[in-house]
C-alpha cells in the first residue's frame, strides 16, 4: 500500500459552486465557499489557504496560494440528490438514482401521521419543518402534560420524534422511532433517518435536550468500499455521524462527537494512535448550526475554529499518512430557503514528504475517493460501485517506499 493511514474529512455542507444541473434542484447560482467570503468582513483561513482552496474556488479574503501544498480540484455529484447519505454513500461507491423524500414544506402525511399515532396511542403534535429548540419550546409543555407526541422534520429527509425523558422514558421514544422506522420504509414515505431527540424540563424555558439521541438510518442498499476495508481486516475508524449515515457497516470502531470541534480533536488523538487503515470523519457543525439557519457569520467562524485546528492535526500527520478534505453537498447559507444547495464539493489532498501539489482534474462522481482507498489498501470495489482512483494520489513515496499490508 502506498499509504499506511487516511483521513478522509467531510466538512458537511462546504459546496464550492452550483453543479451544471443545480437548476432542476431549484439550486441555480448557489456557492456555499464564494458567497460566505463574500458577505463577511473577515476570513481567516490561513492553512487552508496553504493548501489551495482558494485555487480552487474564487474566494474573497483567500487568494490563491504562489506554491500549493496540496492537490486541489472539484468532485460532481453522480447520484441523484443533495443530502447527507447520498453524498456520503457515493464517496463509498454507491450511485443513488432516486432522492429521498423530504416533507419540509408540507409537513408529513395524513395517512403516516394517522398509522403512527394509532401504533404509538398518542395524538401526534408538531409536524412541520422546524428548529430542535424552537419546538420545544412551542410544543414541549402539551406533550409533558398531555401526554401527546412531537414528530417535526428539517430541510434534510428526517422524521424526528422529541421524548421527554422523565415522563416518557427513553426507551419508549426509541421504541417509536423504531415503529417510524419501518413505517418510513414505504417508497412513498421513505426518508434518510428517523431520529429520537430526548429532552429534560418540565416547563417553557427550562426544555434542555440530552446527548441521548439515537438515530434510525436506512441501511445502505449494497456493500460499500467501507465493507471491503473491513473485510480486508483493516481499520475502519467513523467519527460523528458516520456511523448512523452507514448504520454501523463497515466499521471497525466509532467515536460520537457532540461539536466540529470535538470531532477534530477526536481525529487529532487518533491520528497519534497506530494503526492501518481509514479514519473517516463527518463535521456536521458548519451544516446543522449555520448553513440551515442562513448564517454566513457562523459559517465563517466555523471554518475559521476548523482551519484552527487543521495545523495540529497536520503536525500529527507523518509519513505514511493521506489527508483528504472534501464535502457532501451545499449548503449555502446567503440562499434562499433552509435547504441544502445542490453544489459541486472540494477536494485537498495532502500528505507529509510527498510531491501531490498542484491541480487535479474535476471529477464527475464523488466515488473517486472510495475507489482511490481501495486501489491504496489492495482490496476489490464491490460490484457495482462507481469511481475509478485517483492515480495522481498514489504515487510512490520518495525512494518508492510503500507500506506492507497487515
Amino acid at each position: 500500500m502506498r499509504y499506511k493511514r487516511v483521513f478522509l474529512i467531510v466538512l458537511d455542507s462546504v459546496g464550492a459552486g452550483a453543479m451544471p444541473d443545480a437548476g432542476d434542484y431549484g439550486d441555480a447560482g448557489a456557492d456555499t465557499l464564494g458567497h460566505i467570503a463574500r458577505a463577511v468582513d473577515r476570513l481567516e483561513l490561513p492553512h487552508l489557504q496553504k493548501l489551495g482552496l482558494g485555487n480552487l474556488h474564487p474566494m474573497d479574503k483567500v487568494p490563491p496560494a504562489e506554491h500549493p501544498l496540496a492537490c486541489y480540484g472539484k468532485l460532481r455529484e453522480r447520484s441523484a440528490g443533495k443530502d447527507t447519505m447520498t453524498g456520503h454513500w457515493e464517496m463509498m461507491g454507491l450511485y443513488t438514482t432516486e432522492p429521498f423524500q423530504t416533507f419540509t414544506d408540507t409537513g408529513f402525511p395524513p395517512e403516516l401521521i394517522a398509522r403512527l399515532e394509532e401504533l404509538t396511542g398518542r395524538e401526534i403534535i408538531g409536524n412541520k419543518a422546524a428548529s430542535g429548540t424552537e419546538i420545544l419550546e412551542e410544543l414541549g409543555e402539551q406533550e409533558v402534560e398531555q401526554g401527546k407526541l412531537i414528530v417535526y422534520t428539517s430541510a434534510d429527509s428526517v422524521l424526528q420524534i422529541c421524548g421527554n425523558e422523565e415522563t416518557m422514558g427513553l426507551e419508549t421514544l426509541y421504541h417509536y422511532c423504531e415503529l417510524a422506522r419501518e413505517l418510513t420504509l414505504q417508497p412513498q414515505w421513505r426518508v434518510g433517518r428517523v431520529i429520537a431527540r430526548p429532552y429534560v424540563g418540565k416547563k417553557r424555558g427550562e426544555f434542555r435536550r440530552t446527548s441521548n439521541r439515537r438515530d434510525y438510518a436506512l441501511p445502505p442498499p449494497s456493500p460499500t468500499v467501507l465493507d471491503a476495508l473491513q473485510g480486508a481486516d483493516l481499520d475502519v475508524i467513523g467519527v460523528g455521524k458516520i456511523h448512523d449515515i452507514f448504520s454501523g457497516r463497515g466499521l471497525t470502531r466509532w467515536l460520537h462527537s457532540d461539536s466540529s470541534v470535538q470531532g477534530m480533536e477526536q481525529t487529532i488523538a487518533l491520528a497519534r494512535e497506530d494503526f492501518t487503515g481509514l479514519c473517516f470523519v463527518n463535521l456536521v457543525d458548519f451544516d446543522a448550526l449555520w448553513g440551515h439557519r442562513r448564517d454566513p457569520q457562523g459559517y465563517a467562524r466555523e471554518l475559521e475554529a476548523f482551519d484552527r485546528n487543521l495545523s495540529p492535526l497536520m503536525e500529527t500527520l507523518g509519513e505514511g499518512d493521506l489527508l483528504l478534505l472534501t464535502a457532501d453537498h451545499g449548503n449555502d447559507p446567503t440562499y434562499t430557503g433552509t435547504d441544502h444547495t445542490r453544489e459541486k464539493v472540494p477536494l485537498l489532498a495532502w500528505s507529509p514528504g510527498r510531491d501531490l501539489a498542484g491541480p487535479l482534474p474535476e471529477q464527475d462522481t464523488f466515488g473517486v475517493l472510495g475507489a482511490t482507498l481501495a486501489a491504496n489498501f489492495g482490496v476489490s470495489l464491490p460490484q457495482g460501485a462507481i469511481g475509478a482512483p485517483l492515480s495522481k494520489l498514489l504515487g510512490d513515496a520518495p525512494g518508492g517506499k510503500t507500506f506492507p499490508a497487515r
